[in-house]
């Protein structure tokens, strides 16, 4: 039930029809008995800044922010997180009432809960390779370097962009051509672009090389199972699948929102597994 009281959040992206984290955050607030809703927003590929400008003072209480607009929530936030500014880059957005935005990176929290509780992972344990060079790929870097990884090596496409966060993590950059090298010794391999998406090109990289103990993780979730997961099982290894780092990385936002943590007894899992297979 809506009513005029009703506190509004979301997540903001472009695309976004296929994010589960309506379907999460509203059974939370449906378990806990909050009067509040979770929605979808899509702004235009350019004109996120707009959008998120007109909801200066509260009227929307906050947003989670997906790609591709992790870099322009972060220039557009008046005031950082200490774990936001690190990865330069932000995923939630809260509105104040005095018209002010405070931005955050729950990104990493989520990272490492879903690599502790599905592989058991210590990022100690040794090198991390991410793929990828957006908002994603930032917090993930440093957030394994502040939780002690060893060395972070980026590969992108782009080698000036793989720089850019190496240099955030004390890492190495690589250019996508040299991928295979990158992967020797690698403790784990995440996934930080949109590659697998249903409906895009799948992410090609020579798994071979990596060690038998690697973990390797996909931030992508829909599909649950992508190319990439489906060859590192192929190989024996260890997976971690996005689905559970956007679970982990939802419960700070639901309560920065809703001013309470989520609900503990609901299987949102269960809910979004039963939704990818519809």
């Amino acid at each position: 039930m809506i009513t005029g009281r009703t506190v509004v959040a979301g997540v903001a992206g472009n695309p976004v029809a296929h994010s589960l984290s309506p379907l999460i955050h509203n059974a939370w607030l449906a378990k806990a008995g909050v009067d509040g809703v979770y929605v979808a927003f899509s702004p235009p590929a350019d004109g996120f800044r707009r959008f998120a400008e007109g909801l200066r003072g509260g009227a929307v209480r906050g947003l989670n922010v997906t790609v591709p607009f992790k870099e322009d929530a972060f220039a557009l936030a008046d005031r950082l997180s200490p774990r936001a500014k690190a990865a330069g880059a932000v995923n939630l957005l809260v509105f104040e009432a005095d018209g002010t935005i405070a931005g955050d990176n729950t990104d990493g929290e989520g990272l490492l809960g879903a690599l502790a509780r599905q592989a058991g992972f210590d990022p100690t344990s040794g090198p991390a390779v991410i793929l990828g060079a957006g908002g994603a790929a930032r917090g993930a870097a440093t957030t394994l370097a502040a939780a002690g990884s060893p060395e972070v090596r980026i590969v992108n496409r782009t080698l000036a962009r793989a720089e850019a966060i190496a240099g955030l993590a004390d890492g190495v950059a690589f250019p996508l051509d040299k991928v295979a090298a990158a992967l020797d010794g690698a403790a784990v391999v995440i996934n930080a672009t949109t590659a697998g998406l249903s409906g895009q090109a799948a992410l090609d990289v020579p798994l071979g090389r990596a060690p038998d103990h690697a973990v390797v993780m996909d931030m992508v979730y829909k599909p649950l199972v992508t190319p990439f997961l489906q060859q590192a099982r192929d190989r024996g290894l260890r997976t971690v699948d996005g689905l559970e780092m956007l679970i982990r990385q939802a419960a700070p936002s639901f309560e920065a929102f809703f001013g309470r943590p989520p609900p503990q007894d609901v299987d949102v899992r269960g809910l979004a597994l039963a939704a990818l297979e519809g």
